[in-house]
Protein backbone atom coordinates (compact mmCIF):
# COMPACT_ATOMS: atom_id res chain seq x y z
CA UNK A 1 0.00 0.00 0.00
CA UNK A 2 0.87 3.81 -0.87
CA UNK A 3 1.46 6.31 1.63
CA UNK A 4 1.69 9.88 1.07
CA UNK A 5 3.04 12.48 3.29
CA UNK A 6 2.33 15.74 2.05
CA UNK A 7 4.34 18.61 3.71
CA UNK A 8 3.85 22.80 3.93
CA UNK A 9 5.21 25.20 6.19
CA UNK A 10 4.17 27.82 8.59
CA UNK A 11 6.65 30.56 9.63
CA UNK A 12 10.11 31.78 7.90
CA UNK A 13 12.51 28.64 8.43
CA UNK A 14 15.23 31.54 8.55
CA UNK A 15 17.53 31.99 11.50
CA UNK A 16 18.65 35.56 10.32
CA UNK A 17 15.95 38.08 11.21
CA UNK A 18 12.86 36.40 13.69
CA UNK A 19 9.55 38.13 13.09
CA UNK A 20 9.54 37.89 17.34
CA UNK A 21 5.39 37.96 16.44
CA UNK A 22 6.16 34.96 14.80
CA UNK A 23 9.03 33.27 15.89
CA UNK A 24 8.45 29.63 15.27
CA UNK A 25 8.92 27.60 12.08
CA UNK A 26 6.51 24.72 11.85
CA UNK A 27 6.21 21.97 8.97
CA UNK A 28 3.51 19.89 8.88
CA UNK A 29 2.91 16.65 7.29
CA UNK A 30 -0.33 15.11 6.33
CA UNK A 31 -0.12 10.98 6.15
CA UNK A 32 -2.54 9.72 3.71
CA UNK A 33 -3.03 6.57 2.31
CA UNK A 34 -3.17 5.91 -1.73
CA UNK A 35 -7.22 5.05 -1.10
CA UNK A 36 -8.21 7.71 1.62
CA UNK A 37 -6.56 10.47 -0.87
CA UNK A 38 -8.74 9.63 -3.37
CA UNK A 39 -11.75 10.04 -0.90
CA UNK A 40 -11.07 13.62 0.08
CA UNK A 41 -9.56 15.26 -3.52
CA UNK A 42 -12.93 14.22 -4.46
CA UNK A 43 -14.52 15.58 -1.36
CA UNK A 44 -12.74 18.91 -1.94
CA UNK A 45 -12.93 19.30 -5.30
CA UNK A 46 -16.40 19.08 -4.51
CA UNK A 47 -16.41 22.02 -2.05
CA UNK A 48 -14.68 24.19 -5.03
CA UNK A 49 -17.30 23.35 -7.38
CA UNK A 50 -20.35 24.69 -5.36
CA UNK A 51 -18.38 28.05 -4.31
CA UNK A 52 -16.55 28.90 -7.41
CA UNK A 53 -18.34 26.24 -10.08
CA UNK A 54 -15.54 25.25 -12.79
CA UNK A 55 -13.23 28.11 -11.94
CA UNK A 56 -9.55 26.84 -10.35
CA UNK A 57 -9.05 27.69 -7.67
CA UNK A 58 -6.15 26.62 -4.85
CA UNK A 59 -6.49 26.53 -1.42
CA UNK A 60 -4.44 28.78 0.61
CA UNK A 61 -5.13 29.64 3.90
CA UNK A 62 -3.53 33.30 4.35
CA UNK A 63 -6.24 34.16 0.87
CA UNK A 64 -8.74 32.66 3.07
CA UNK A 65 -7.83 34.33 6.38
CA UNK A 66 -7.64 37.77 4.41
CA UNK A 67 -10.05 37.41 1.95
CA UNK A 68 -8.05 37.30 -1.16
CA UNK A 69 -8.02 36.76 -4.99
CA UNK A 70 -10.41 33.89 -5.15
CA UNK A 71 -11.90 34.29 -1.72
CA UNK A 72 -13.08 37.72 -1.61
CA UNK A 73 -16.27 36.04 -1.89
CA UNK A 74 -15.89 35.50 1.96
CA UNK A 75 -16.40 39.00 2.46
CA UNK A 76 -19.76 37.66 2.01
CA UNK A 77 -20.55 36.58 5.69
CA UNK A 78 -23.46 34.03 4.74
CA UNK A 79 -21.23 32.39 2.22
CA UNK A 80 -18.38 32.77 4.32
CA UNK A 81 -20.00 30.33 6.89
CA UNK A 82 -21.01 27.96 4.46
CA UNK A 83 -17.16 27.56 3.34
CA UNK A 84 -16.05 27.19 6.67
CA UNK A 85 -18.46 24.86 7.78
CA UNK A 86 -17.68 22.67 4.22
CA UNK A 87 -14.07 23.14 5.39
CA UNK A 88 -14.08 22.45 8.62
CA UNK A 89 -16.03 19.75 7.89
CA UNK A 90 -13.40 18.04 5.20
CA UNK A 91 -10.53 18.65 7.91
CA UNK A 92 -12.97 16.72 10.72
CA UNK A 93 -14.21 13.51 8.59
CA UNK A 94 -11.54 12.62 6.44
CA UNK A 95 -8.96 10.13 6.77
CA UNK A 96 -5.48 11.26 7.41
CA UNK A 97 -2.78 11.74 10.35
CA UNK A 98 -0.98 14.65 11.39
CA UNK A 99 2.74 14.73 11.73
CA UNK A 100 4.14 17.94 12.26
CA UNK A 101 7.04 19.38 13.66
CA UNK A 102 7.14 23.10 15.47
CA UNK A 103 10.92 24.62 16.48
CA UNK A 104 10.47 28.11 18.48
CA UNK A 105 13.86 29.86 16.76
CA UNK A 106 14.60 32.34 19.52
CA UNK A 107 15.30 28.76 21.88
CA UNK A 108 16.78 27.07 19.10
CA UNK A 109 19.17 30.33 18.22
CA UNK A 110 20.02 30.45 22.41
CA UNK A 111 21.00 26.39 22.82
CA UNK A 112 22.87 25.64 19.10
CA UNK A 113 23.25 29.10 17.69
CA UNK A 114 22.19 30.87 14.39
CA UNK A 115 25.05 28.83 12.21
CA UNK A 116 23.28 25.93 13.45
CA UNK A 117 21.64 22.98 11.45
CA UNK A 118 18.77 24.07 9.15
CA UNK A 119 15.65 23.85 10.52
CA UNK A 120 13.53 23.20 7.29
CA UNK A 121 15.74 19.75 7.18
CA UNK A 122 15.34 18.99 11.24
CA UNK A 123 12.31 19.02 10.80
CA UNK A 124 12.11 16.64 7.96
CA UNK A 125 13.91 14.38 9.90
CA UNK A 126 11.43 14.45 12.66
CA UNK A 127 8.45 14.11 9.88
CA UNK A 128 9.87 11.31 8.72
CA UNK A 129 10.98 9.37 11.59
CA UNK A 130 7.77 9.50 13.17
CA UNK A 131 6.23 8.90 10.11
CA UNK A 132 8.10 5.54 9.87
CA UNK A 133 7.23 4.22 13.79
CA UNK A 134 3.34 5.20 12.40
CA UNK A 135 3.53 2.93 9.55
CA UNK A 136 5.10 0.17 11.39
CA UNK A 137 2.02 0.04 13.64
CA UNK A 138 -0.11 -0.64 10.33
CA UNK A 139 0.74 -4.67 10.22
CA UNK A 140 0.36 -7.08 7.47
CA UNK A 141 0.90 -4.52 4.40
CA UNK A 142 3.76 -3.66 2.32
CA UNK A 143 3.80 -0.10 2.55
CA UNK A 144 5.62 2.36 0.64
CA UNK A 145 6.03 6.29 1.55
CA UNK A 146 6.11 9.17 -0.74
CA UNK A 147 6.52 12.92 0.04
CA UNK A 148 5.33 15.52 -1.50
CA UNK A 149 6.58 18.89 -0.92
CA UNK A 150 6.04 22.09 -2.30
CA UNK A 151 8.60 24.17 -4.24
CA UNK A 152 10.49 26.47 -2.53
CA UNK A 153 13.45 27.37 -5.00
CA UNK A 154 15.68 25.76 -7.33
CA UNK A 155 18.72 26.04 -4.86
CA UNK A 156 16.42 25.28 -1.63
CA UNK A 157 14.89 22.55 -3.13
CA UNK A 158 18.62 20.86 -3.83
CA UNK A 159 19.65 21.33 -0.53
CA UNK A 160 16.62 19.63 0.74
CA UNK A 161 16.91 16.68 -1.77
CA UNK A 162 21.02 15.95 -0.72
CA UNK A 163 19.54 16.35 2.74
CA UNK A 164 16.79 13.77 2.35
CA UNK A 165 19.81 11.17 0.56
CA UNK A 166 22.10 11.62 3.65
CA UNK A 167 18.97 10.90 5.50
CA UNK A 168 18.38 7.47 3.11
CA UNK A 169 22.06 6.27 3.08
CA UNK A 170 22.98 6.48 6.97
CA UNK A 171 19.30 6.71 8.47
CA UNK A 172 18.63 9.17 11.30
CA UNK A 173 18.80 9.60 14.80
CA UNK A 174 16.31 7.21 15.54
CA UNK A 175 15.65 5.09 12.86
CA UNK A 176 18.32 3.32 10.55
CA UNK A 177 19.07 3.32 6.83
CA UNK A 178 17.74 -0.22 6.43
CA UNK A 179 14.63 0.64 7.84
CA UNK A 180 14.14 3.72 6.02
CA UNK A 181 15.07 1.69 2.36
CA UNK A 182 12.34 -0.98 3.46
CA UNK A 183 9.34 1.49 3.02
CA UNK A 184 10.77 2.57 -0.55
CA UNK A 185 10.75 6.60 0.50
CA UNK A 186 10.65 8.59 -2.51
CA UNK A 187 10.67 12.75 -2.59
CA UNK A 188 8.79 14.61 -5.39
CA UNK A 189 8.81 18.37 -5.33
CA UNK A 190 5.84 19.98 -6.98
CA UNK A 191 4.66 23.70 -7.68
CA UNK A 192 1.43 25.24 -5.41
CA UNK A 193 -0.30 25.57 -8.98
CA UNK A 194 0.22 22.02 -9.14
CA UNK A 195 -3.32 21.93 -7.73
CA UNK A 196 -2.31 18.51 -5.26
CA UNK A 197 -5.63 18.31 -2.47
CA UNK A 198 -2.56 17.10 -0.13
CA UNK A 199 -0.71 20.56 -0.49
CA UNK A 200 -3.77 22.24 0.23
CA UNK A 201 -4.83 20.18 3.00
CA UNK A 202 -1.39 20.67 4.92
CA UNK A 203 -1.57 24.04 4.09
CA UNK A 204 -4.86 24.77 6.33
CA UNK A 205 -3.33 22.77 9.13
CA UNK A 206 -0.08 24.43 9.19
CA UNK A 207 -1.38 27.91 10.32
CA UNK A 208 -3.20 26.87 13.52
CA UNK A 209 -0.64 24.44 14.34
CA UNK A 210 1.72 27.46 14.89
CA UNK A 211 -0.58 29.47 16.36
CA UNK A 212 -1.14 26.88 19.36
CA UNK A 213 2.62 26.21 19.72
CA UNK A 214 2.95 30.22 20.64
CA UNK A 215 0.37 29.72 22.98
CA UNK A 216 -0.88 26.79 23.71
CA UNK A 217 -3.76 28.59 26.21
CA UNK A 218 -4.81 30.68 23.54
CA UNK A 219 -8.31 30.10 22.38
CA UNK A 220 -8.08 28.68 18.86
CA UNK A 221 -10.76 27.16 17.12
CA UNK A 222 -9.25 26.15 14.09
CA UNK A 223 -6.67 23.64 16.06
CA UNK A 224 -9.45 22.15 18.11
CA UNK A 225 -11.18 20.96 14.64
CA UNK A 226 -7.93 19.25 13.77
CA UNK A 227 -6.59 18.63 17.30
CA UNK A 228 -7.70 14.76 16.85
CA UNK A 229 -5.92 13.67 13.66
CA UNK A 230 -2.44 13.93 15.61
CA UNK A 231 -0.58 10.27 15.45
CA UNK A 232 -1.17 9.37 18.74
CA UNK A 233 0.71 7.11 20.66
CA UNK A 234 0.34 5.46 24.49
CA UNK A 235 -2.37 8.56 24.76
CA UNK A 236 0.52 10.79 24.05
CA UNK A 237 0.23 13.56 20.90
CA UNK A 238 3.44 11.90 19.11
CA UNK A 239 2.31 13.58 16.14
CA UNK A 240 3.65 16.59 17.03
CA UNK A 241 7.55 17.23 18.04
CA UNK A 242 8.09 20.86 19.94
CA UNK A 243 11.69 21.73 19.27
CA UNK A 244 14.28 22.60 21.13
Amino acid sequence: MTFYLFLDESGDHGLGNIDLQFPVFVLCGVLISESSYKIIENNLNEIKRNFWGDKKVIIHSSDIRKCEKEFQILFDLELKKNFYEAINNLITNSDYTIIASAINKQRYIQKYGKLSDDVYEISLSFLIERSVFYLDSIHNLDKQLKIIIERRGRKEDKKLDDHFQKLCAKGTGFVDANRLKSYNIEITFCDKQDDLTGLQLADLLAYPIARHTMDPNRANPAFDILANKFYTKDNKRYGLKIFP
